[in-house]
């Protein structure tokens, strides 16, 4: 979205011709998803706290994971909101590489919320099994590898 809008004032103003440089891009998406993580992280772990959404740790591993019981877990939505934000304000969103990327990422997320799902509501240390997760992170793997354009990418 701001390359394009970057791209639209870089006709009338040659200094934004910058913006068209991926490693300013990438350089500016990390520090973008860095101050989103500032910002929206420690009211996420509040409300995640408030809402005694806390880790439950399996009875049958080390007994020095036993301590993190409670702590706020589902973290890792912290880190695709970040991600898809910057993605979608950085990103080139002609290239279809990009949203294949994005919607794998966040297909990954969704399996990871839902074992954490079933670890917090439903109070199953074990959350999903390794075969459910295996399962749905195989057909999102080959659901990408199926709709991922088959011309060549010049190098």
């Amino acid at each position: 979205m701001l390359l394009w809008l970057t791209q639209q004032v870089a006709a009338d103003v040659r200094a934004f011709n910058v913006f068209n440089y991926l490693t300013l891009r990438a350089l500016l998406a990390t520090m973008t998803a860095l101050l989103i993580s500032f910002v929206v992280g420690p009211s996420m772990i509040r409300k995640l706290t408030a809402y005694k959404i806390g880790q439950a740790v399996r009875d049958d591993g080390p007994q020095t994971h036993l301590v993190k019981a409670g702590t706020p877990t589902m973290g890792g939505a912290l880190i695709l909101v970040a991600i898809a934000i910057t993605t979608l304000l950085w990103g080139d969103l002609r290239n279809v590489y990009v949203w294949l990327v994005l919607l794998v990422t966040l297909g990954f997320g969704a399996v990871g919320w839902i074992d954490d799902y079933r670890k917090v509501v439903h109070r199953n240390p074990k959350g999903l099994s390794a075969r459910s997760k295996f399962f749905w992170q195989s057909l999102i793997g080959l659901a990408a590898a199926c709709f991922c354009p088959t011309r060549h990418i010049p190098p």
